[in-house]
């Protein structure tokens, strides 16, 4: 047992979601805990908010041992962008939020309080030192709390953050938001899992609105202060201010206003302040946003005091002493929530200058996941990879589990790029190999999946056959514009739609639904489609040509001194590490074999071959593990024809949905 399970005391100085959820999880452990709100009752105030998936995993923590709470909100997983003329700017799958109204996340969370740990109409006043350690809070009604360690949980105009490291400098207030709730269960019925926002073009002015149940949403409006003298912020002049900045926006808006109750309206002013030199002095820590704090473009507040929470108490329960763990959290905190004060500033700065911003520069009002880290510089000589397929070749496909085992044992060293080779640009005197026909193609797959343990269904050249593969490999330049990671998801979905299911995947509205499913914002996939993208592909073709690609798949190896070496058509393993080995003699490979699960947190979905071949397992091993891990409730199985099985990856938040029941 560590020195941190001695029975301490932590006063915790604020009682909304940042100080409550943390009491609530350091409450697992042998500790004295009582927390301290300044309210006279339980702190509500407020509409709603989102919160993304890893801070609604963390209230499935606190859900698990309370008897079967549902934890509150609605999942959104779609977020749109238009102009106030209606005209579309983004359309894209989000990683999922939840959407929540806070007083029912603050209701969930005292619900879990055990008795007596919230004392309430303790304001805090200032703390009692020895040997500059904090011994006790003292409140302006006269109370003193004694403890060993001191949480400020105090929000953004907290008293301790002052305390600590004096005044706050906070950013100029440029911009202003009203936040109001509308009932209107028609309205969310439409969409009922959608963010949609309506941003103008000509001046810094926006409105947006999320379901927070099936019966009410949330709105806000931003606004450039120079677009309205605010004399008072009474109930008349947020109804008047919201009308008559939003004239001329669509009917929709008005919807959401008519169905409001102004009187329950908000006026925030948007403002932040630079990351902290620390995020405690001696015993005394800072959590939420007394820590830091975003403009409120980012929604990252009650996702980062989540996170904050369960950082912290992880923390304390771990390290062997307060101050080891104090530094630790700064370290794992301090570089995201920089990240968001960034994204925050940055999506101001393209608000407040609206005209002068392109719709592809507008960036997403929403923060990624946070455990998420950020590319570093390679430490090693790097090979680069340039790898001729396409969307339509059955080589490329049966090639799958060598490419992504090079891509996981390699990483440190492989640069890989995607080319499009133009395998079928059309039937028409098409004649490359033994294939001449559709039904050549069908006979050509069929026994492929005879020969290999990679799955083919050659169904699609029977029911559906594809024309050209020119369409998903243009789709696939346009999704290489917006994010190279999420391009290759795409193009796996393609690959797993035609190759598994026998679906034509030249359809466009079948390439918008899987660029949409990859996180791919298809509105602008739209308008690249159009000319840029094509373009690209030209340039692909151009560059098959010069390189005298006739095979695919082709790889082409070059190291940082221009030596080439070419290998074409299907691949044993062993070819790919050779050359390796040749560039990099005595190359050391990252091996999975001793996690498993990390295999489905890097590919979100995998054949019984493709996991088979990357760690190491003959199939009827991997077979019993992916069942094991399917009964576990880590990975669903979907059976896509025949006997054979296609593996997937269940997001953790999906997990926490099912262990309590999704909301809404």
């Amino acid at each position: 047992m560590s020195a941190m399970n001695r029975k301490k005391k932590i006063v915790v100085i604020g009682g909304g979601i940042a100080g409550i959820s943390f009491g609530l999880l350091m409450n697992k452990g042998d500790y004295n805990l009582v927390i301290c709100e300044r309210e006279t009752d339980v702190p509500t105030r407020g509409n709603a908010f989102l919160m993304h998936a890893e801070g609604f995993s963390i209230l499935n923590i606190l859900a698990k041992d309370s008897g079967g709470l549902v934890l509150p909100g609605k999942t959104i997983d779609t977020f749109i962008l238009k102009r106030p003329d209606d005209s579309e700017i983004k359309f894209m799958k989000m990683e999922p939020w939840q959407c929540i109204k806070r007083k029912d996340i603050v209701d969930f969370l005292y619900s879990l309080v055990p008795e007596g740990m919230v004392k309430c109409n303790r304001q805090f006043s200032h703390f009692l030192y020895e040997n500059e350690q904090a011994v006790a809070a003292v409140f302006k009604n006269g109370e003193v709390e004694y403890g060993d360690l001191f949480v400020g949980a105090d929000g953004a105009r907290s008293e301790v953050r002052q305390q600590l490291f004096g005044p706050t400098s906070f950013s100029p207030v440029e911009v202003r938001e009203v936040v109001g709730i509308a009932v209107n269960p028609s309205l969310i019925k439409e969409k009922p899992a959608t963010f949609q926002k309506y941003l103008s073009g000509e001046k810094g002015l926006s409105f947006g609105f999320i379901p927070t149940s099936e019966q009410e949403l949330v709105w806000f409006m931003q606004f450039d202060v120079r677009l309205f003298q605010m004399d008072d912020e009474s109930t008349q002049t947020l109804n008047s201010l919201c009308h008559q900045l939003l004239d001329g926006f669509p009917p929709v808006v008005k919807r959401v206003l008519n169905s409001s109750d102004f009187s329950n309206a908000y006026l925030w002013h948007a403002r932040d302040f630079d990351i902290l030199p620390s995020f405690h002095k001696n015993n005394i820590v800072l959590i939420g946003d007394a820590a830091h704090l975003a403009l409120p473009f980012t929604s990252a507040g009650t996702t980062n005091a989540l996170v904050d929470a369960h950082s912290l108490s992880k923390l304390l329960s771990t390290k062997d002493n307060i101050e080891t763990a104090l530094k630790y959290f700064y370290r794992d905190r301090s570089t995201a929530v920089k990240e968001h004060l960034d994204l925050g500033r940055e999506i101001k700065e393209k608000f407040l200058r609206a005209p002068e911003v392109d719709v592809d520069e507008i960036k997403i009002p929403l923060i990624a996941h946070q455990t998420s880290k950020k590319k570093t510089a390679p430490k090693h000589k790097k090979v680069h990879l340039l790898y001729f397929t396409d969307p339509v070749c059955s080589t490329c496909w049966t090639i799958q589990p060598q490419l992504r085992k090079l891509r996981v044992e390699y990483a440190d060293y492989l640069e890989l790029e995607y080319c499009m080779g133009g395998l079928l640009p059309s039937w028409i005197n098409y004649n490359k190999g033994i294939i001449k026909t559709k039904l050549d193609a069908f006979n050509y797959w069929k026994s492929l999946a005879d020969s290999y343990d990679m799955p083919i269904n050659p169904e699609v050249w029977e029911k559906d056959p594809l024309a050209s593969s020119y369409p998903p490999a243009i789709a696939f330049k346009a999704a290489q514009m917006q994010d190279m990671d999420k391009a290759v998801i795409f193009l796996r979905r393609l690959s797993e739609l035609l190759f598994l299911k026998g679906i034509n995947i030249t359809h466009r509205d079948v390439l918008l639904e899987e660029a949409y499913q990859a996180g791919l914002d298809i509105s602008r996939m739209k308008r690249d489609l159009k000319e840029k993208a094509e373009k690209l592909f030209e340039e692909d073709l151009k560059l098959s040509m010069e390189l005298s690609v006739e095979a695919f798949p082709t790889f082409i190896f070059t190291d940082r001194n221009d030596k080439t070496i070419r290998l074409k058509g299907y691949q044993n393993y062993e070819d790919l590490e050779k050359v390796m080995n040749v560039f990099i003699p005595g190359v050391r490979k990252k091996n999975m074999d001793h996690k498993l699960n990390k295999v489905f947190q890097k590919f979100h979905s995998l054949t019984t071959k493709e996991f088979a071949f990357l760690v190491n397992m003959d199939l009827e091993a991997a077979q019993k593990k992916l069942e094991l891990m399917k009964n576990k409730g880590l990975i669903e199985a979907q059976h896509i024809f025949g006997k054979e099985t296609m593996w997937k990856l269940i997001p953790e938040y999906m997990r926490a949905q099912k262990f309590s029941g999704e909301a809404g």
